[in-house]
């Protein structure tokens, strides 16, 4: 990471006028969704942006943590200045960050909203002193924060430290020592999984009790939302977000735009013809 820093928005200093936390607090209030989606270039920033104005949709852009160390956070202020510029509200989140300097160095010096705190690589205890530091921190310079109670199975683009680890699902009692952290989101593990088609045939087998549970448990001091909704029919997604979240992050969306996968985006030219006739592709929260 280099020394180049941005300038921040004043009002990013208060919590009070987080735009991730606005977002997702007017979602519950309303009883709908709303989409992450993750963001790989600029035709994807441009799609997403397009999308959630032609749908007057808000709308949270992810990156991952290489969108900061591949190019010091070129793709985040790309991001950044086309949700300040959009007729919608839009919040720009940093997703499964695992390094406590990159975390520092996104919070100081980048124009995130919010940064999920992903320490779910260690052991329950560790995790829960590293975030509640981590949330402090991301706190005082206005930062909303996300942390992951449990583990999720799977792995996907920013979590390769936890691919080869167990799932965890996620307790009642993780919510409430998570609460305790200062976080304000949780991305619990309730038979979700991250990943590219991570469900097979038989389709996503979730524990709606368990996220009724964890929902009821946080009894709206902290937001929830969902990770590993790739492939997730319609109905699913009604009945999650029925069953208590806000937020659904998605990295299939993002290659819906472009027609093929993640892993491949960087070595393709895109035309932004492609995005406009893509558009349609991206889900509309339920």
């Amino acid at each position: 990471m280099g020394a180049q820093s941005t300038i921040i928005d004043p009002s990013r200093k208060s919590l009070a006028q987080n735009k991730t936390k606005k977002i997702l607090e007017d979602a519950e209030k309303g009883g709908y969704g709303i989409i992450a989606s993750i963001v790989y270039n600029i035709e994807n920033i441009v799609a997403v942006v397009r999308a959630a104005e032609n749908k007057r949709s808000p709308l949270i852009i992810q990156v991952f943590p290489w969108a900061i160390t591949a190019s010091d956070g070129l793709l985040v202020r790309a991001a950044a200045d086309a949700a300040a510029r959009a007729s919608v509200p839009i919040a720009i989140h940093l997703d499964h960050a695992q390094d406590e300097a990159l975390i520092r160095h996104a919070a100081d010096n980048l124009p995130f909203d919010s940064i999920m705190v992903d320490m779910s690589h260690h052991e329950k205890e560790e995790n829960l002193a590293k975030t509640k530091e981590l949330v402090e921190y991301c706190h005082a310079r206005g930062i909303a924060t996300e942390a992951e109670p449990g583990r999720l199975e799977g792995g996907e683009d920013g979590v390769a430290d936890t691919v080869d680890l167990e799932g965890v699902l996620t307790t009642p009692e993780d919510v409430e020592q998570f609460i305790a952290t200062g976080v304000d989101f949780l991305a619990p593990a309730f038979g979700n999984i991250h990943g590219e088609s991570p469900y097979g045939k038989a389709g996503p087998q979730l524990d709606y009790a368990r996220l009724e549970a964890i929902k009821k448990q946080a009894n709206g001091r902290v937001r929830i939302v969902a990770h590993g909704t790739n492939e997730w029919p319609d109905d699913v997604t009604q009945r999650v977000i029925q069953a208590g979240t806000e937020g659904e992050g998605r990295e299939d969306e993002a290659e819906e735009v472009t027609g093929w996968s993640s892993k491949d985006i960087r070595s393709m030219a895109i035309t932004l013809d492609q995005v406009e006739a893509a558009l349609e592709e991206i889900a509309t929260p339920v």
